[in-house]
């Protein structure tokens, strides 16, 4: 973003475009520093667990890192194309995503922490999270006074 000095015309036409580079530029540097992609997930329960599944095709368990810190569930990775060889020019589509990817969710409920499975199987992570306990629904009786 450019920033103009007192005095400075800022309606011509040369400093519009210059205006515009400059955009571009930050646009471009912010794509390229923070470019992560978003797992796409289905969470579902059962009555003792909650219940999260996601294609992750062409991850390896170690490239998969799992965290839960209080009621956040955090799921990161890494996608790497192993083709090297093949040059940018040579695609005729690259419609898959390689590099980073994460997602996070608030969990509804408390979990056991220390009970969550995980894992991988033809190209779906399934992680498993027990429920802490099961909630009951409890009646409170008001009474007068």
């Amino acid at each position: 973003m450019r920033i103009f000095k007192k005095g400075e015309e800022t309606n011509s036409w040369a400093n519009q475009i210059n205006l515009l580079e400059a955009d571009a530029n930050e646009d471009e540097w912010l794509e390229s520093e923070y470019e992560e992609g978003q797992l796409s997930i289905d969470v579902y329960q059962t009555p003792e667990s909650i219940i999260v599944k996601s294609t992750i095709a062409g991850v390896k368990p170690e490239d998969i890192d799992i965290s839960v810190n209080n009621d956040l569930l955090t799921i990161r990775g890494k996608r790497e194309m192993d083709d090297s060889t093949i040059m940018d020019e040579d695609y005729l589509f690259r419609e898959c995503y390689w590099g980073t990817f994460s997602r996070s969710i608030i969990l509804p409920i408390e979990i056991k922490t220390d009970k969550i499975d995980a894992y991988l199987e033809n190209g779906v992570l399934t992680v498993t999270l027990p429920k802490a306990k099961a909630k009951k629904q409890v009646t409170v009786k008001v009474k007068s006074k």
